[in-house]
């Protein structure tokens, strides 16, 4: 069985040699780049099988598909998240989520073996696959919180919230009626489950939205401040190193 890695980083496709090697599956060849593996496929007999990164140094791997027809069995090696390798799922093709399990591998090739081989070329409709990663499925952000108060519960929704902060270990909300919510998170999570074009973190204290701007001062250090509309507490100030970026996403 003629087998090769494309993968640009080359830590990463030596250690998945050797994990192969344990399976009795040799290595022939390793390419790192698009560009290098265009060039080899151009000129090379094609082998059984692919061991294929997506994202490659200079662009997606894909791009091998645009240029050679491809005559081989692929596993993709993907760091892509659960939405984008519904693709894989819904295109029959196998996958390997990075960092790579050795008893996944050996399914993966177990089933290379029994299917790919006896129905020949698998016949995979890659422009599909790449639309969905190109474009993958839109990510679903928080809409809404629910804090408690007493022994009620308050549901908030971002549009009513003009800046999260963090205080003596703790994370709020801030609304724009002028009041206060601990809520059981922390910024660094936040980050993650907003919206960026509604919401930044402009600093290791702040992530305000974009609806609360009031206006915007230069401040010390080339640093810059925000006036918020009922926020008053303290300085909303943007990090030096937040700046520029900052200034990107107000647009």
């Amino acid at each position: 069985m003629k087998t090769i890695i494309i993968e640009d980083e080359k830590p990463a496709a030596r250690l998945l040699q050797r994990k192969l090697e344990k399976l009795n599956v040799r290595v022939e060849v390793m390419l790192h780049s698009v560009q290098e593996a265009i060039e080899w496929f151009s000129n090379n007999e094609h082998p059984d099988l692919i061991f294929l990164d997506i994202q490659l140094s200079d662009g997606l791997s894909f791009e091998l598909f645009e240029k050679v027809e491809i005559q081989s069995a692929v596993i993709f090696t993907t760091a892509y998240d659960e939405y984008a390798l519904r693709a894989f799922k819904l295109n029959s093709i196998d996958y390997l989520l990075k960092p790579i399990d050795e008893d996944e591998l050996a399914i993966a090739i177990s089933k290379f073996k029994n299917l790919f081989q006896i129905n020949g070329n698998s016949n995979i409709d890659f422009e599909a696959i790449k639309r969905m990663l190109v474009k993958p499925i839109e990510k679903e952000y928080r809409k809404r919180f629910t804090v408690k108060i007493g022994q009620h519960l308050k549901v908030i929704s971002t549009d009513e919230i003009e800046c999260f902060f963090s205080e003596n270990k703790g994370t709020y909300i801030h609304t724009f009626d002028n009041r206060n919510y601990l809520i059981d998170s922390t910024l660094e999570v936040l980050e993650h489950e907003l919206d960026a074009k509604d919401f930044y973190r402009i600093s290791r204290k702040f992530i305000i939205s974009i609806k609360a701007i009031k206006e915007i001062v230069v401040y010390s250090n080339s640093r810059l401040r925000v006036i918020l509309p009922t926020f008053k507490d303290e300085e909303v100030i943007v990090s030096r190193e937040k700046v520029a970026d900052f200034k990107n996403w107000i647009g």
